[in-house]
């Protein structure tokens, strides 16, 4: 073979293979903030007990705990506190997600998640984080496996100014809850809710198409009460997904549903008052960790219970306010270094 045709060949063989290698690329990712991580049932559950799904296997994110830290900066560096306590603080990068993997390694989605739920009442954690917002979290592996938040603030640019929640307990709560440095407590609660005494709200009605009520973490034998007068209309249907569960039929026509119950007090054709107690909270059905799953339907559309019941935001007296101020003093501190 001519030594001239021996180089065409071998031309036209790698414009063919840089052809195919630059299709194969495909466009690149813009430089913008992802939506933060979803808070969902599975998220009660600590990290390692959760099991592995399809989801796992698609995440277009790589490994992050692989990645170098940038231990020479304040932003971006994890030290450990007092005790067995961690402070964690960086600036987001890309997601929240992303940059507690970074900085939190393994341990970093879980403590996403629960970070999420703090600020979730102020701000859109998945439209509104922005490149370069400010996170600081002091917090340590809590007794059921699961992050535990000592304080937490976020610097946001969307709305101009640091927003701060502490972990205290008010003398009169059987539960220890957030608070801001005013006062105010950090969650929005229901007004007329179907739960007096609950721990945490761990899911929205807006956190997931797929996840049609609001999730109430507490303890198994917590009181569930009817929120509004009417007429229980089903219980303990379709138990492998919901367990122990209610169904009440409010006088305005809406459907209210109660899952993972251990324990029913009414049965089907019953009355019941506002505010008459119809069950007690379980782990029942496809449940991952004690809670109450609340659920309102009106025909076929499913409604908020943000916006059907309200809410309100409780605030704390001025003794009780002084009182938080001198337990969170140092915690306080280090979150402002």
């Amino acid at each position: 073979m001519p030594k001239q045709s021996l180089i065409y060949i071998l031309f036209g063989f790698s414009l063919a293979l840089n052809v195919v290698l630059l299709l194969n690329r495909g466009p690149s990712a813009p430089d913008q903030v992802a939506p933060a991580a979803e808070v969902t049932d599975e998220e009660l559950t600590p990290r390692a007990a959760a099991p592995k799904t399809k989801a796992d296997d698609d995440a277009s994110e790589p490994d992050a705990a692989s990645e170098p830290r940038d231990e020479g900066t304040a932003a971006g560096r994890r030290a450990a506190a007092a005790g067995d306590w961690e402070v964690l603080r960086a600036d987001v990068k890309q997601s929240l997600a992303r940059t507690f993997q970074i900085e939190a390694g393994e341990d970093g989605d879980a403590l996403a998640s629960v970070y999420t739920r703090l600020f979730v009442w102020d701000l859109d954690m998945r439209r509104d984080l922005q490149n370069g917002d400010a996170v600081a979290v002091v917090w340590r592996e809590g007794p059921d496996g699961f992050p535990e938040i000592a304080g937490a603030n976020l610097s946001s640019k969307k709305l101009g100014r640091t927003v701060t929640a502490y972990r205290w307990k008010a003398p009169d709560d059987q539960f220890a809850s957030y608070w801001h440095p005013d006062g105010t407590e950090a969650a929005l609660r229901l007004k007329e809710g179907p739960l007096k005494n609950y721990e945490q709200i761990t899911s929205l009605l807006k956190d997931r198409p797929s996840h049609k009520g609001m999730d109430f973490k507490t303890p198994v034998g917590t009181e569930v009460v009817s929120p509004r007068a009417g007429t229980v209309t089903r219980v303990n249907w379709n138990w492998n997904a919901n367990g122990n569960c209610v169904e009440i039929r409010f006088e305005d026509g809406v459907l209210a549903k109660f899952l993972h119950l251990s324990e029913n007090k009414v049965k089907e054709g019953d009355r019941v008052a506002a505010g008459q107690v119809v069950a007690l909270t379980g782990n029942t059905g496809r449940s991952t960790a004690p809670h109450l799953h609340y659920q309102l339907d009106r025909g076929e559309k499913t409604l908020d219970p943000l916006d059907y019941h309200g809410t309100e935001r409780r605030s704390l007296s001025p003794d009780q306010l002084a009182a938080m101020k001198r337990d969170v003093a140092e915690l306080d501190k280090t979150l402002a270094e």
